[in-house]
């Protein structure tokens, strides 16, 4: 994680969707979740109707980015580093292989599963998987995953305000129990006496 929870708050508190889709591109999941809590009515920085196409857009730009990172880094990276991983040409050319027989299921469960999504999206460059089908697949998965997980923070962020007003409810009717918990204390004690 490039930004911890806190610091993706502030920042889009303070630069709205100007700093959206950056943050987007590294931190995805997390920050669509947020930006979906901070456009919930308990919090109003920022619309769904925004934030939904820009955390969309940024998610596939990511993915772009790992794609590349695969897809150009391929050779050197293998031959350099590829021992060391447990890479060689053999298990690459059984990457290709799979992603020649399965890409779009391949794709999506990368996508849906936020686990594997980094390594299927380098491997999917690695396997020379055609740019097209690659960006069509994710933004297949893309679209879904994204909602649901601004969905999620959307309602949650709805949820603290009903916690909160609950809170602020139940505090108040614990303080009325206490005072007239006192009130009875005294009444009885005064009149004992």
């Amino acid at each position: 994680m490039f930004f911890t929870f806190g610091q993706i708050v502030d920042l889009l508190l303070q630069y709205k969707y100007f700093i959206l889709f950056p943050i987007t591109i590294l931190e995805g999941p997390v920050v669509t979740m947020i930006s979906g809590m901070l456009s919930s009515p308990a919090f109003g920085y920022l619309s769904v109707f925004w934030v939904y196409p820009i955390v969309v857009i940024g998610d596939l730009v990511g993915d772009a980015i790992a794609y590349a990172l695969g897809h150009y880094g391929r050779h050197g990276f293998i031959h350099k580093w590829g021992k060391y991983f447990g890479l060689t040409d053999e298990r690459v050319q059984a990457v290709e292989d799979h992603f020649e027989k399965h890409p779009g299921k391949t794709l999506l469960v990368g996508k849906l599963t936020h686990a594997a999504g980094g390594a299927i999206l380098f491997a999917a460059g690695m396997g020379n998987v055609p740019f097209g089908k690659f960006l069509w697949y994710n933004f297949i998965g893309t679209l879904p995953k994204s909602l649901v997980l601004m969905l999620l923070g959307y309602f949650f962020g709805n949820a603290l305000e009903q916690i909160n007003s609950g809170i602020g409810y139940a505090s108040g009717i614990v303080v009325i129990i206490a005072i007239c918990g006192v009130g009875i204390y005294f009444y009885k004690n005064r009149k004992e006496v």
